[in-house]
């Protein structure tokens, strides 16, 4: 079962246990991926599990990016609903590397990149696209890569 017929069937298991949060969550998440679909020319009836966690990423990363604001503005409430939508979503994600298994990663493309400046951060920044896609916050693999080419 591809992800997005998972997303389809949980949607409809959402609208049998009148599970309301859940159940917008996905229909948010399946219009992204429509949406995504269509402005990528690709109307086929398969949607590939790259572009789900594609999109799953995007809209983690946006959710996080929210909950961030709402907090400094003191709207926990509203924070607090994004934490759960970021658990609905996340189910759709591979699992999340870890500060470490980053790292560990990094240095491999850092012994195949070879940097010698700052201005090599793009090459990396492409190698770890390839690898760590879907699987890491890249704001910690910008971090990460910032510090060992600063040093």
């Amino acid at each position: 079962m591809t992800l997005y017929e998972q997303i389809t069937e949980n949607m409809k298991n959402a609208m049998k246990a009148k599970d309301k949060e859940t159940l917008n969550t996905i229909k948010l998440l399946k219009s992204a991926i429509d949406l995504a679909r269509i402005n990528g020319g690709t109307r086929e009836e398969k949607c590939s599990d790259e572009l789900v966690i594609e999109v799953a990423s995007k809209q983690v990363k946006t959710h996080k990016e929210s909950i961030e604001e709402f907090r400094k503005g003191g709207r926990d409430d509203l924070a607090d609903a994004l934490v759960k939508e970021i658990e609905v979503i996340s189910v759709y994600l591979p699992e999340q590397l870890t500060r470490e298994e980053i790292e560990a990663e990094l240095n491999k493309i850092f012994e195949q990149v070879k940097p010698e400046s700052k201005k090599d951060m793009g090459k990396i920044m492409k190698e770890a696209n390839i690898i760590l896609k879907g699987k890491a916050d890249f704001k910690i693999v910008s971090e990460i890569v910032n510090n060992k080419l600063g040093a």
